[in-house]
């Protein structure tokens, strides 16, 4: 029931001993583990369901690869009045449709990127950055959105960069940055990771990243580590998978991954899968969110990649240091809806943020990439496998390695 590069493999919903794997509150109940509980309750139904189903659909678990394309589609043409509460969002809501139709290997046609590409470029402030709509003011996150859009876009046409200001860009940043390297999301915001890593990671996508812009950063992120291992979003704050990804990922875009404690963060990491849904948590103590399939899963071929470059290094793994089938099992089983797009978890609604990162860490448990061993594992069908994502961008790779051609040549703005 495993696809190519390893062979059959028993699903992990199908063994004996599943049921052992249940959060043990050791008779000394908290709301927490009532929760826990619960959500536990509500994945094995769905797994019971799932079984009852194998006599009859062999090939199950499916990737539902065309209703999600659908509601993506969809997302992209019209949206209804229940989005309005995203309208200071909208590069976001490019971003996430493009890379789940990306993953799925669906492109969108030229004069689509191209009209795509023009709204992004209304979102675009005349200082530089762009805004989560028209109109709208300057902010880190939405930029970060834009430019990894108009990445996956030229995929399509390489015009779309006609749309972005680089040197307005810059300035941008430069204005965001602080004395200490941390950066502030907009003009008067708050700071945190977040603003390290979306500065990090567009400058790194349209070559950008000068000394004077980020002096400091990667000491700065460094303080964010906290006991744990896992990253805050500010010094003193508690680890989140989302900001641990934010870190890790901006410390390797600034080449000095060497700062961080790799092997506290390898373990908090690897601690947040969930034992018996296979998915992983956000925090310490929360519940399974199938967002995190990839701000936790990514950050695994991260810390390797940052591990076999050490000098004798004695990594010599065949997979990710995570559990790849448990999490393509909680994906597929747990997080697919019926009719198009993916859930939080069991009960929740579809939307495209969950859509867009479940797919993601979909795609990093079916590549492994650790150099000659390089395989592809796939649970259930064949046909489930997605293409492989860049983790440090969250992008398909051939948008990563288009952008790096595109803007090689372009040479470092300057803050003038």
């Amino acid at each position: 029931m495993a696809g190519e590069g390893t062979g059959a493999t028993l699903l992990r919903c199908l063994r004996d001993d599943f049921e052992s794997f249940r959060c043990d509150d050791e008779k000394v109940p908290t709301f927490s583990s009532l929760e826990q509980k619960e959500v536990e309750e509500s994945c094995a139904r769905v797994y019971a369901s799932f079984r009852n189903r194998l006599d009859i659909f062999p090939d199950i678990p499916i990737l539902e690869r065309n209703n999600h394309k659908e509601f993506l589609l969809k997302g992209l043409k019209n949206l209804s009045a229940s989005y309005e509460c995203l309208d200071a969002s909208r590069p976001w809501l490019c971003y996430w449709i493009l890379h789940g139709l990306s993953l799925l290997d669906y492109e969108v046609s030229e004069d689509h990127a191209l009209g795509i590409a023009a709204f992004l470029g209304k979102c675009q402030h005349p200082k530089g950055g762009f805004g989560g709509g028209p109109g709208q003011f300057a902010h880190l996150a939405p930029t970060y959105a834009a430019v990894n859009a108009l990445c996956i876009l030229a995929t399509v046409t390489e015009k779309v960069f006609d749309n972005l200001d680089r040197p307005s860009l810059y300035r941008f940043m430069m204005a965001m940055r602080n004395k200490q390297g941390a950066f502030k999301m907009h003009e008067g915001g708050e700071v945190d990771i977040r603003g390290a890593y979306c500065a990090a990671s567009a400058a790194r996508l349209t070559n950008m990243c000068s000394k004077e812009l980020f002096v400091g950063t990667a000491e700065w992120i460094c303080r964010c580590q906290t006991y744990e291992g896992g990253f805050a979003g500010f010094p003193g704050q508690e680890a989140h998978g989302g900001y641990s990804f934010c870190g890790i990922a901006a410390l390797v875009i600034l080449n000095k991954p060497e700062l961080c404690d790799l092997p506290r963060l390898l373990r908090w990491t690897a601690m947040r899968q969930m034992k018996y849904e296979g998915g992983f948590q956000g925090r310490t103590n929360k519940l399974v969110d199938g967002c995190y399939s990839f701000w936790q899963g990514g950050a695994f071929p991260i810390i390797h990649m940052i591990l076999c470059q050490e000098e004798d290094s004695a990594v010599s793994a065949k997979n990710w240091m995570f559990d790849q089938q448990a999490l393509q099992e909680y994906v597929l089983i747990c997080c697919q809806n019926a009719v198009g797009g993916l859930v939080d978890k069991p009960g929740k609604p579809r939307d495209h943020y969950h859509t867009c990162y479940t797919l993601s860490g979909l795609s990093v448990a079916q590549h492994y990439t650790g150099g000659k061993l390089a395989h592809t594992f796939v649970v259930g069908s064949p046909d489930n496998l997605l293409r492989a994502v860049h983790p440090v961008f969250n992008l398909v790779v051939d948008a990563v390695a288009l952008a790096s051609r595109h803007f090689q040549q372009a040479g470092l703005p300057t803050d003038s």
